[in-house]
C-alpha cells in the first residue's frame, strides 16, 4: 500500500492510517493488493482507518432508485455487501484485511464481529449502538425526536458495515460518522432503509475527532477479534 502511513505495529494485525483523503479507486486496487498478498502469505493482516474525498458506493443490492441526487457526488460501483452508502471527510472508515481461514470461515460471525466492535467502540463515548433485525448496519435510538409516524420510535443510523472476502480474505469493512456533513446523506437513501435518519457522535453533541475515534476502534479490537 502507498496510500498510508503505517502505525505502531501490532503483532498479529498491522495499523494503518491515511492523513489526507484517499481517492476511493486508489483505496479499493490497494485493499486488492493487500487482500491478495495476505492469502499468498506475503504479507500480514491489516486494518487501514482513512477519509475519502465526498462520494456515494452501491455495493450488490444497490437500487438505482435510492440514488436520490446521481450529480451531486461521484457514484462508485463496488463489489462489497448492501447498497448505497455515503463516505466523506469526519467519516473514519476502517477497512479490513483479515484472514478468515485462520478465524474460522464464518462470514455471518465475521459480521456480527465486525458490529460488536463498532458497537465496543461507541461505548467508549458512552453511546449505547444497537443492531435492528432487517437494518444493516449501528443504530442510535433518538427519543428526543418524534416518533416515526407508524408510532415507532425514532432512531439514527451512526455506522454501516459492507464486506468482500476473496479466498477468505476480507476486505472493506466499516465506516463510523464522527462529524460529517450529514446533509450529504440526502443524496441517497442510505442502505434502502427509509424512514428513519444518520447521525454522527458530533451530532449527539459529542467532541469527538477521528484520532479520537481510532484510539477507541484500537482499544476494543482484541475484545472482539482475539483469536
Amino acid at each position: 500500500m502507498r496510500a498510508f502511513c503505517p502505525g505502531k505495529d501490532d503483532p498479529m494485525v498491522e495499523w494503518l492510517t491515511s492523513q489526507t483523503p484517499v481517492p476511493y479507486d486508489i483505496a479499493v486496487a490497494e485493499m486488492e493488493a493487500r487482500a491478495g498478498a495476505i492469502a499468498r502469505g506475503e504479507a500480514g493482516e491489516a486494518i487501514w482507518l482513512l477519509e475519502h474525498p465526498p462520494l456515494y458506493t452501491a455495493g450488490t443490492s444497490a437500487r438505482r432508485e435510492d440514488l436520490k441526487d446521481p450529480d451531486r457526488f461521484p457514484v462508485h460501483d463496488t463489489r462489497r455487501g448492501g447498497q448505497y452508502t455515503y463516505h466523506g471527510p469526519g467519516q473514519r472508515v476502517a477497512y479490513v484485511m483479515l484472514d478468515l481461514n485462520t478465524r474460522g470461515r464464518d462470514v455471518r460471525a465475521y459480521v456480527q464481529k465486525l458490529e460488536a466492535w463498532v458497537i465496543a467502540a461507541l461505548a467508549e463515548f458512552n453511546v449505547k449502538g444497537e443492531i435492528r433485525e432487517g437494518r444493516v448496519g449501528v443504530w442510535v435510538a433518538r427519543p428526543e425526536k418524534a416518533p416515526l409516524p407508524d408510532g415507532s420510535p425514532r432512531e439514527d443510523k451512526i455506522a454501516a458495515i459492507g464486506v468482500r472476502l476473496r479466498k477468505w480474505v476480507s476486505f472493506h469493512g466499516i465506516s463510523v460518522n464522527v462529524e460529517p456533513d450529514l446533509s450529504h446523506f440526502d443524496g441517497i437513501v442510505p442502505c434502502g432503509i427509509e424512514g428513519h435518519g444518520v447521525t454522527s457522535l458530533v451530532d449527539l453533541g459529542l467532541p469527538v475527532t477521528l484520532p479520537d475515534m481510532d484510539v477507541a476502534l484500537k482499544r476494543r479490537f482484541d475484545d472482539v477479534f482475539a483469536r
